[in-house]
């Protein structure tokens, strides 16, 4: 059982990114799937959930308008679009499978991290 998170790298200020989370040896669609990023120094924090059920997706504050998380259970991958980044949004990104409660519980179980760096 494992998660990957791939698609970081290095991003000018208003750039895109798209992240992807994909699974091996189980099935995503089973899951509400995470995304959460820790920056130098401080706690790792919630980014974005997408429920397994209903697709129902949230977001934290600081990603509304601008990140949209999304599902292709046939590629069993979940994506994390990333527009009008912001220096700010600098941090390593981890996706997770959420426990039962879906995207109100905690998470269960963590992939590898990538680096999204945010610079000019």
């Amino acid at each position: 059982v494992q998660l990957q998170a791939s698609g970081g790298g290095l991003v000018q200020p208003g750039g895109s990114v798209r992240l992807s989370c994909a699974a091996s040896g189980f099935t995503l669609d089973y899951y509400a799937i995470g995304w959460f990023r820790q920056a130098p120094g401080k706690e790792r924090e919630g980014v974005s959930c997408i429920s397994s059920s209903d697709g129902s997706t949230y977001y934290a504050d600081s990603a509304k308008g601008r990140f949209t998380i999304s599902r292709d259970n046939a590629k069993n991958t979940v994506y994390l679009q990333m527009n009008s980044l912001k220096p700010e949004d600098t941090a390593v990104y981890y996706c997770a499978t959420m426990g039962n409660g879906g995207c109100s519980a905690m998470p269960s179980s963590w992939g590898q991290g990538t680096q999204v760096t945010v610079s000019s």
